[in-house]
């Protein structure tokens, strides 16, 4: 017997063929994507993009089938124009969604192609920071595309994007005014990803704050403090401002320890102990530079300035507060008489005199991060 004696409403056979339509491709989208996985399990590339589009696949084939079966429905039913609009912005959703987990996939595999966790990651910090600030920057110009396809599906805003396109004088101007900030943070993007002034993991001074930096989105910049808190800043402002980037060719860094003595202090058993104790820390001293310097004279004391290098700012932190603790064990225990010491004349007639070792100018020694 022919199909319609068994069926005789045409709404009824729509909906049956929609939904043979729908499991078969669905069983096919989990074939393909079971595939894809299997295929692409050999190539780190292949393997992070497989993963990432897995899931739009087995919703996009069904719903492509669904609209195929809809419009070729013809137009008997009022519901049928309206299933299509919804099964349209469905497939709108699905590309998007499909283009961003490209782009997400793209990110991963690079990621894992260039691992920053090695003892010489320059380059790979080069090239996540790259691809990272570019692939978040298509992202967006994916949702917008994205966005404006489903706006366009309805006639209405068709017709008032033609409108508004017609009086794009001082709309135009309210517009770009608005999106300034945005528009800005975008094109610092694009900058940052070509000139690359901060890569992740770079360590960097921004507003008087030492940190890393942990994460570079499409606007704005996370940088974790030495304390675990986190700095968050407009991709403008590394454009726009200066600050400081101590890993910029590489992470090597001099530090410096001050200290206040008495001038009968001598300098060279001094020097002795303090290259005994660099070379108890090698973790922490890379032996480049190691100076014990007079750098400033009063009429009361002598400063010292020592200078170490380290392969890091982390270590060298660690290394500079090891040293100022030995160094002043070592005066302690060897030159008692040499430490700051307040003097005072007491002779009869003459004016109590309170002399101090340490100059009230001194400046104290800024606190590095951790």
């Amino acid at each position: 017997m022919p199909w319609e004696n068994y069926i005789d409403e045409p709404a009824l056979r729509i909906l049956l063929a929609a939904s043979f339509v729908v499991v078969v491709l669905s069983v096919f989208g989990r074939v393909l994507t079971a595939v894809m996985l299997r295929l692409g399990r050999s190539f780190l590339f292949t393997k992070a993009v497989s993963e990432q589009l897995e899931k739009p696949i087995r919703l996009l084939l069904p719903l492509l089938g669904l609209q195929a079966v809809l419009t070729a429905s013809g137009d008997e039913f009022a519901l049928l124009d309206v299933a299509r609009r919804i099964t349209a912005l469905l497939i709108i959703s699905c590309f998007t969604w499909l283009a961003l987990r490209l782009l997400r996939g793209l990110e991963q595999a690079v990621r894992m192609k260039n691992p920053v966790d090695v003892s010489d990651n320059l380059r790979a910090r080069q090239i996540q920071t790259q691809s990272r600030v570019l692939l978040r920057t298509l992202g967006f110009f994916v949702l917008l595309i994205g966005a404006a396809s489903m706006l366009m599906t309805f006639p209405a805003a068709r017709q008032l994007g033609a409108s508004l396109l017609a009086s794009a004088g001082l709309a135009g101007l309210a517009v770009g005014f608005a999106a300034r900030p945005v528009l800005a943070n975008l094109i610092a993007g694009i900058q940052i990803a070509i000139t690359q002034p901060i890569r992740l993991d770079d360590v960097v001074i921004v507003e008087n704050e030492w940190g890393r930096i942990e994460e570079i989105t499409g606007t704005y910049v996370i940088v974790r403090i030495w304390d675990d808190r986190r700095l968050v800043v407009p991709l403008q402002y590394f454009i726009e401002k200066p600050f400081q980037n101590w890993t910029r060719r590489n992470s090597s860094i001099i530090g410096s320890v001050f200290l206040w003595v008495d001038y009968s202090l001598p300098l060279e058993p001094l020097r002795e102990e303090l290259r005994r104790l660099c070379q108890d820390v090698p973790q922490l001293w890379d032996g480049r530079v190691i100076v014990l310097q007079v750098t400033d004279t009063s009429e009361k004391s002598i400063q010292l300035r020592v200078l170490v290098s380290s392969p890091d700012s982390s270590r060298n932190w660690d290394l500079r507060c090891h040293l100022r603790e030995g160094l002043i064990g070592f005066v302690q225990r060897q030159y008692p008489q040499c430490l700051p010491q307040l003097r005072a004349d007491l002779s009869v007639g003459h004016k109590p005199n309170i002399d101090k070792s340490v100059p009230e100018h001194m400046e104290p020694e800024r606190q590095p991060p951790v």
